[in-house]
């Protein structure tokens, strides 16, 4: 009695396992049917490689199943990809993928190896085409400038380069304009960077060595060479 109860038992899981699975089937076959995703188009790709975009997107996909938030993540995962934005038209099948590429920074010899860093502080693969003359730090001062180019990021400055580094600090070219720094810089002083930058359109240099402040004036290489930015 006991095991034809079981038996039963186990007949009917299977049975309700099937047509699970059937139902889940009949679900994508119908939802491929209706709405197959005809193409992928990628736009704004120069480092990234678009068959990786393709490639993301599994063979008979649905816009209807698609997940337009799970495949964003997996192209941010490319250190290239600093932003990453899906769209599906329904009209023709087409799966836009726009990317905003990350765009390097600092060239740089650190102990004997090439460290390529993006302006949100990511370390690429390679320049990505840009021109950057090559410095030499060590570990601490790379740490600087990768903290450095965090605090711009977080508070919205741009950072187009670092650009020499020596016993005065480390001079770097923010938003169009030579900046010289050393050490910590805090979210007070890059707010307050951008502030005095426009209030000082001739300035040949921003000097952020001093805690809590910025210097104005000084000559363009006083940062790196040594030299008073003040």
């Amino acid at each position: 009695m006991t095991i034809a109860i079981v038996r039963n038992l186990l007949a009917a899981l299977a049975i309700s396992a099937a047509v699970a699975t059937l139902t889940t089937l009949v679900v994508f076959v119908v939802a491929y049917l209706a709405v197959p995703v005809a193409g992928v188009q990628v736009i704004g790709a120069r480092m990234f490689p678009e068959s990786e975009a393709w490639n993301a997107v599994p063979d008979h996909a649905s816009l209807l199943t698609m997940n337009a938030a799970a495949l964003e993540k997996k192209l941010k995962s490319n250190p290239w990809v600093k932003g990453a934005m899906v769209t599906k038209n329904w009209d023709s099948g087409i799966v836009t993928v726009e990317v905003k590429e990350r765009r390097a920074v600092l060239d740089a010899e650190v102990e004997g190896r090439r460290v390529v860093v993006a302006s949100d502080g990511t370390r690429l693969p390679g320049l990505g085409g840009a021109d950057l003359e090559r410095i030499e730090l060590d570990e601490d001062l790379l740490g600087e400038v990768l903290e450095f180019a965090r605090v711009l990021e977080s508070n919205g400055v741009r950072l187009d380069s670092v650009d020499e580094a020596g016993p005065g600090g480390i001079e770097a070219t923010v938003e169009g304009r030579s900046v010289v720094f050393s050490s910590e810089v805090g979210d007070e002083q890059a707010r307050a960077l951008e502030d005095v930058m426009g209030e000082h359109p001739d300035a040949s240099i921003f000097d952020l060595r001093s805690p809590h402040r910025v210097v104005v004036g000084g000559p363009s290489n006083g940062g790196a060479d040594g030299g008073s930015a003040g």
